[in-house]
């Protein structure tokens, strides 16, 4: 058939004309890795995201098993599929990893957050905060005359959403501990 008889719209299959049929689509991955609890590992694994320019939008790591003397590392990233899958593929390398597992991808996950936040102000501000701490369920967990330091705990665009609204009314400081998330179900 000609290239003049092909409907418009058709697709026509040919070597010239294939397209690369990965995305370049930023998306964002949250890693779980399971590690031996010893000096330089967490080094080993974030001098591979800082050798190749990925960047870490959050990470949390702690020992998880004492008796095994093995360590979670959570680590928020974000990167073109291509780039997720190289990620994971060169962690699984790294020797004293044991697991690594895409929570995005293996299935609904819960992903928590611990933030505290520091708010400086008086009169209706002060109020406005306490109101908007309540709705939030962020607790005060110190209060001057003149400040409060609130706790707050979930998904992090929730401690986002309640930095921002914090903002106009004297946020002054702020502290994160990075996202811990878990697979949902059995």
């Amino acid at each position: 058939m000609s290239a003049l008889h092909i409907k418009k719209g058709a697709t026509r299959h040919s070597a010239y004309n294939l397209r690369p049929t990965f995305s370049d689509v930023q998306e964002r991955h949250t890693i779980a890795v399971l590690v031996e609890n010893e000096p330089g590992v967490l080094a080993r694994v974030i001098g591979l995201f800082s050798g190749r320019g990925y960047n870490i939008e959050s990470l949390t790591v702690a020992e998880v098993d004492h008796t095994g003397h093995l360590s979670r590392i959570t680590i928020v990233t974000t990167g073109t599929p291509q780039v997720i899958e190289q990620i994971k593929a060169q962690l699984g390398r790294i020797v004293p990893v044991h697991e690594v597992h895409d929570l995005t991808v293996e299935g609904p996950s819960v992903e928590r957050e611990l933030a505290i936040i520091k708010v400086v102000g008086a009169g209706d501000k002060r109020v406005e905060a306490l109101r908007l701490a309540d709705i939030f369920r962020a607790s005060v967990v110190d209060s001057t005359l003149n400040s409060f330091i609130f706790e707050i705990t979930g998904a992090p665009d929730k401690i986002d959403a309640f930095a921002d609204l914090m903002r106009p009314l004297g946020l002054v400081e702020i502290a994160r501990t990075g996202v811990a998330a878990l697979l949902r179900g059995d």
